[in-house]
C-alpha cells in the first residue's frame, strides 16, 4: 500500500491494513497493531501526524472489540 505524505490516514485504512496482516501472518490483533505501528509509523506516533495516529488507535480499539 502506498502512503502519500500529505494525506491523513483514516480508521478504515488501518482496519484493512491490520486485517491484512492478521490474515497473511496468522497473528493476533495485538501483534498486527505492533507490526503496523512499526511499519507505518516507524515507532514514532508523530511520523504520519497526530490525526493519523488517533485514527490508528480508534481502528485498533474497534478491531479489538470484534
Amino acid at each position: 500500500m502506498i502512503i502519500k505524505n500529505a494525506a491523513t490516514l483514516k480508521k478504515d485504512y488501518f482496519i484493512s491494513y491490520m486485517k491484512l496482516i492478521m490474515n497473511t501472518m496468522k497473528c493476533s490483533i495485538h501483534q498486527a497493531k505492533e507490526m503496523t505501528f512499526d511499519r507505518l509509523f516507524k515507532n514514532d506516533p508523530e511520523r504520519l501526524g497526530t490525526t493519523s495516529y488517533q485514527e490508528f488507535l480508534i481502528a485498533y480499539e474497534e478491531l479489538k472489540g470484534c
